[in-house]
């Protein structure tokens, strides 16, 4: 049975390393890392998770968009493994939104993201994927594909008047009090 792992947090100097190329895709090792992610990523109510946040330094993270408590108006998808993701193509309209990251509890921020973009990646069975995504899902692969390059989502903030709590986030945004 698949468990899920721990999540390491701001300040962890493996956040801020560059993942590795997956070599073998149909290794063992990354198949099991792959169903731990989708393990975590569910347990804790996020819409994606990178491995490097769960101190696996691989070109690999989960998009698993859906509805939770902390992105109600997520739109649903099934988890998806996207390895050695690129970002191939963007559109030129960038949009600010918010996001948070299991790996910085507590705290949000409005972060500039290309609106559109095309991808490629390598899916869990080997197989190449072109796509293009837009809106919430296009917002998941950049944060997510930035995980992979050493960067979080602050680091993308045009102001630190662009942060706010969870709690802040909950009231404001969510619950519109």
């Amino acid at each position: 049975m698949t468990e899920s792992s721990p999540i390491i947090q701001l300040g962890n100097p493996i956040l801020r390393q560059k993942a590795t190329w997956v070599d073998n895709i149909h290794d063992e090792s990354v198949q099991q890392l792959i169903d731990d992610l989708i393990a975590t990523v569910a347990k804790a109510n996020g819409v994606g998770i990178a491995a490097p946040q769960i101190a696996e330094q691989k070109r690999l993270f989960i998009m698993a968009s859906r509805p939770n408590s902390r992105y109600p108006n997520a739109p649903e998808m099934e988890p998806t493994a996207t390895i050695n993701p690129r970002i191939v193509a963007h559109s030129t309209e960038v949009v600010k939104g918010w996001e948070g990251c299991l790996s910085i509890p507590g705290i949000r921020g409005l972060v500039p993201r290309y609106q559109a973009i095309k991808v490629e990646y390598t899916d869990r069975n080997g197989k190449l994927q072109k796509q293009e995504f837009t809106d919430f899902v296009a917002r998941i692969f950049q944060h997510e594909y930035d995980h992979l390059d050493g960067i979080v989502f602050v680091d993308r903030l045009e102001n630190t008047l662009d942060m706010i709590t969870e709690q802040e986030y909950q009231n404001r945004v969510v619950n519109k009090t």
